[in-house]
């Protein structure tokens, strides 16, 4: 009889719980906003027109993120380990649905954004400075971030809530100088007719996925709860604050965005802040916004390089296959895994060819967490006596609205970019194979 893997002890030294509150709000913050905020409006506006549905795009997604932050808050509060849905989809569920999703996480949640915002960091630095290779520059900014990582988790923690401030104080300042700029467009934010139709609407689904691709990071802290603090509080709070602020921001900038700059100069760019703050500062706008764009791009390669390695490590502290992933070193940080991940980033940028990886990343991460999500609910009915220092506000409120936005894009993303979605699918079911082949492994072992 064929057997799946079981859980291996991987002897190393205990991870500490270094990580306080504001770190953990700025690992949130800096994982939420990195390329998306800066790019996705430009493929917004090519469908949808209305001031009202466009700025609503910013809120349903972000009332998702919250409502999936409360959720996550409980299940991190209950079962608090790092490796996000790995951890929770393996207590829920069972330990093959946790590996197929730290698979999915290990091999496109963190790679392929860090390799995306990489390339961006060093398209961004050399239009702003006029220095250096844009290809050299991506390598540059990867290797230092994780020398920093390697270091131990002070010289993290500082560097991370360093660049974060300084990105929100640089973001802020583009948004309070946007409300300054006169003439405004002639874009009203307010309900109209034909916005509930438009809102409806598959192309405002469609638009919601490149939105929850920018909020995507409102769960970052859960994946590293075994290093926080008081993980029963300050991970809820962490994932609560965090998203909050990012809503705020996020909605104030696509004003911004919006009110100082033509529709048709945005339609189909990628460089929407460029533009824009050539609106709002004149012609050296772009170089300001050029540099909030490479500060925050930094600030994301630092949360990503962060944490994707927590999920490795958990998955090799439970599996006998990526055992050398589980090792950490004397200050507690996965050597081995955070090495890996810096390897399949810096092939990523070999190739230079990964914007089709990213592109079917949305469909695979939506899957894992609506099934993190729907855990709530699973939890609760199939073990009421687990511990819960945490408990979703109004629940079940919270878990099935995540859940009817998440089906909503899913489908529509199925049904407009099926050659992508079932790309991501077909990743996640790797996952599950490659679980089952280390447990005929382990079944054949003496």
């Amino acid at each position: 009889m064929t057997t799946l893997a079981q859980p291996v002890a991987v002897k190393s030294a205990p991870l500490k719980r270094t990580i306080g509150f504001v770190t953990a709000c700025s690992i949130v913050i800096a994982n939420i906003i990195g390329t998306g905020i800066f790019t996705s409006l430009g493929f917004q506006v090519t469908d949808i027109h209305a001031g009202f549905p466009l700025l609503m795009l910013w809120v349903v997604g972000g009332i998702a993120a919250l409502c999936g932050a409360l959720c996550y808050g409980e299940l991190a509060a209950a079962l608090p380990r790092s490796g996000g849905e790995y951890n929770f989809l393996s207590e829920i569920y069972h330990p093959a649905v946790g590996f197929m999703a730290g698979f999915v996480s290990a091999t496109v949640g963190f790679a392929a954004p860090v390799a995306l915002a990489a390339m961006a960091f060093g398209t961004y630095f050399n239009g702003v400075f006029g220095v250096g290779s844009p290809v050299m520059l991506s390598f540059v900014v990867v290797w230092l971030v994780t020398v920093f990582h390697l270091g131990n988790l002070q010289i993290g923690s500082a560097f991370q809530n360093v660049s974060t401030l300084v990105k929100l104080l640089l973001i802020g300042a583009l948004i309070g100088a946007g409300f300054f700029v006169t003439p405004k467009q002639p874009i009203s934010f307010l309900p109209a007719a034909g916005d509930k139709s438009s809102i409806l609407s598959g192309a405002f689904a469609i638009a919601l996925v490149y939105v929850m691709y920018s909020y995507s990071g409102w769960n970052a802290a859960a994946y590293i709860t075994s290093e926080i603090e008081r993980p029963e509080k300050n991970v809820p709070r962490s994932l609560l604050a965090g998203t909050s602020v990012v809503i705020v921001i996020y909605v104030l900038i696509n004003a911004v965005f919006l009110a100082t700059t033509p529709a048709d100069e945005l339609k189909g760019q990628l460089q929407v802040a460029l533009i824009a703050g050539k609106h709002i500062f004149g012609e050296n706008g772009g170089r300001f916004a050029g540099g909030v764009i490479c500060l925050g791009l930094v600030a994301a390669i630092s949360s990503m390089m962060w944490i994707g390695p927590r999920v490795t490590m958990s998955m090799g502290e439970d599996h006998w296959l990526l055992r050398l992933l589980g090792r950490k070193n004397k200050h507690g940080i996965p050597t081995n895994a955070v090495l890996l991940q810096l390897l399949m980033v810096n092939l990523l940028l070999l190739t230079q060819s990964f914007g089709e990886v990213v592109r079917y990343t949305q469909f695979s991460l939506l899957l894992c967490s609506l099934l993190a999500v729907l855990g709530v609910m699973v939890l609760r009915f199939t073990r009421p006596e687990l511990a819960r220092p945490y408990r979703v506000w109004i629940y079940p409120v919270p878990p099935i609205v995540f859940s009817l936005i998440t089906i909503w894009m899913m489908f529509y993303l199925l049904r407009s970019h099926a050659a992508e979605s079932l790309a991501g699918l077909a990743t996640a079911l790797l996952g599950l194979l490659l679980y089952c082949c280390a447990g005929k492994r382990l079944d054949r072992s003496p």
